[in-house]
């Protein structure tokens, strides 16, 4: 082992947020600066048991002929090294924990907003379904190419309103067919529940390839 291998390699926790396996990489940095640090120990133990503040000369002053000072002192500075490599670990184990402990109450706060959200926007939809026009035709079938296939009208649309003719004055599909006869050539504004949403189209009643002058067949709703 070399007084360089001990020294611990930059924290790029400053530049991005701290993963579950940067801390697993923090965590096995932190066993083996241990593991060094116990056979430092472990070297020092082999030179008569001398620890960290054992003199090394002798009563006279000399240097201690009974152990190796050069291995004593590399063992003593590597452990003071790794020592401080395993504190600086340490703390960034517990900035790493701290980072992923506040994004994960951040997440939760997320998911929290958008349930409640989703919640709110689905009790709103439902109003909105409540709050919506009745309906008092429903178209059942449409020729292609025909004028009301032209306009977006689609099998299954139920009819609020035909120009002028509303769930108020309905009483007939006859009121539906003189509004058509009396404006062949000219925009209507029609008005349909298609899949719980309503949905505003310009229907010209016009002569073309087909009979009539839509193209499609309206039947009345029973309510």
């Amino acid at each position: 082992m070399s007084d360089k291998e001990a020294s611990p390699s930059q924290d790029s926790s400053g530049a991005r947020a701290a993963t579950v396996s940067d801390i697993h990489e923090l965590m096995r940095r932190k066993e083996e600066i241990e593991a060094q640090i116990k056979a430092n120990y472990d070297v020092l133990e082999g030179q008569k048991g001398i620890g960290m503040d054992e003199p090394l000369v002798d009563c006279e002053g000399y240097p201690r002929a009974d152990v190796d000072l050069y291995q004593v002192r590399r063992a003593r500075h590597n452990i003071i090294c790794l020592q401080n490599d395993h504190k600086a670990v340490m703390k960034q184990v517990e900035e790493a924990l701290h980072q992923l402990h506040a994004r994960d109450k951040e997440k939760q706060a997320r998911d929290m907003a958008e349930a409640h959200q989703e919640a709110m926007s689905h009790r709103l939809g439902q109003s909105d379904s409540h709050s919506l026009p009745q309906a008092f035709a429903k178209v059942n079938s449409i020729s292609p190419g025909s004028p009301a296939s032209t306009a977006g009208l689609q099998v299954d649309d139920e009819i609020v309103e035909f120009g002028s003719v509303n769930p108020q004055n309905f009483q007939s599909l006859h009121n539906i067919s003189s509004v058509v006869q009396h404006s062949e050539g000219k925009p209507l504004n029609v008005t349909v529940i298609r899949r719980g949403e309503k949905h505003q189209l310009r229907l010209v009643p016009t002569r073309w390839t087909g009979r009539g002058l839509l193209g499609c067949n309206i039947i009345p709703l029973q309510r």
